[in-house]
């Protein structure tokens, strides 16, 4: 049987440096949107792999029945108002996608724990000078969106010994982490001395990281804090606020990865924090080559009547 057309409509350009999305997806055929690939007809694609895309270009594809995100979050793919509704939409969930980001979030804490910013100063200055040195134990860290990326990046905190809290729309259970819902924020963050977002964007998520919550958080008695990361999405954070609260010890440091506007604006005060970490949206980069066989094996799921995994619910918006 011959293999069903797949569309692209992704920039994979600083991706694909680690591979190519084509070795994983089998040898299926590809329409690389994004690269500028324009048939006289797409009838018959029935599959669409897309984060950014025109306004018309579903319109262009009358028999189209899945879409997939190629990243885990789907806000930008929600967020178009040509999205058609009734078509589902897939979520990449991948090994190497979780993977990435709790090693971003478990290099993030321990970064502020041991204090590396310090160390880098006074190595930059050739002073030999100390700081105190708490153990992960001595730390909590509160961790907000407690899906696949969140529930593992609770587990390898544990392993390192931090004490970890988490917190989502409905309580989860996760093996030696307390978990708060919706109804317990307070409390969640009262508790809370390293706060971590891995959240979904929605409407209930948008600008959560604000001031009135940054003020709720636990100040540690040895350790600048409370600390703020954040690999989740940029609008959920109030980023006025996080300046504000940086520069008056609301915040004792931040490690942000997602922005409101990206790339961040080089008028950002955020880029000349001594105590802020700033990354472009890198903590979990897709594999692209893992992304083409996930994509490749739904559509082979689908095709052979399996049902396909890790749907998007259009009105939880995730």
């Amino acid at each position: 049987m011959d293999k069903s057309t797949l569309l692209l409509s992704v920039d994979f350009t600083a991706a694909e440096k680690l591979g190519s999305i084509h070795d994983g997806l089998d040898g299926r055929p590809v329409v690389d949107w994004a690269k500028g690939e324009r048939p006289d007809s797409l009838v018959g694609v029935k599959y669409a792999l897309v984060w950014e895309f025109d306004h018309d270009l579903f319109d262009r594809m009358p028999d189209l029945e899945v879409i997939f995100s190629a990243g885990a979050g789907v806000d930008k793919v929600l967020s178009n108002p040509a999205l058609p509704k009734d078509i589902p939409i897939v979520r990449f969930v991948d090994h190497s996608l979780t993977t990435r980001m709790s090693e971003w979030i478990c290099m993030q804490c321990l970064n502020h724990l041991r204090q590396q910013k310090h160390y880098d100063a006074a190595q930059k200055k050739a002073v030999w000078a100390d700081a105190p040195q708490p153990q992960a134990s001595d730390v909590t860290v509160g961790i907000m969106g407690l899906g696949v990326l969140g529930q593992d990046s609770a587990k390898k905190l544990k392993a390192l010994g931090f004490n970890v809290l988490g917190w989502s729309r409905t309580q989860k259970e996760i093996d030696g982490v307390v978990c708060y819902d919706e109804s317990e924020l307070d409390v969640f963050l009262s508790k809370t001395n390293y706060l971590v977002g891995l959240l979904p964007l929605t409407a209930g998520t948008t600008a959560i990281f604000n001031r009135e919550n940054f003020t709720k958080l636990a100040k540690h008695p040895v350790l600048p804090s409370p600390i703020f990361i954040n690999g989740g999405r940029g609008k959920s954070q109030v980023e006025t606020d996080i300046v504000s609260c940086l520069e008056d010890g609301t915040l004792g440091g931040v490690s942000l990865d997602v922005f409101e506007s990206e790339p961040l604006p080089g008028g950002s005060p955020l880029w000349h924090f001594e105590n802020a970490y700033i990354f472009p949206h890198v903590a979990a980069n897709s594999d692209v080559k893992s992304l083409g066989a996930y994509v490749d094996g739904q559509i082979k799921r689908y095709e052979n009547g399996e049902g396909l995994e890790n749907l998007v619910d259009l009105k939880l918006g995730y």
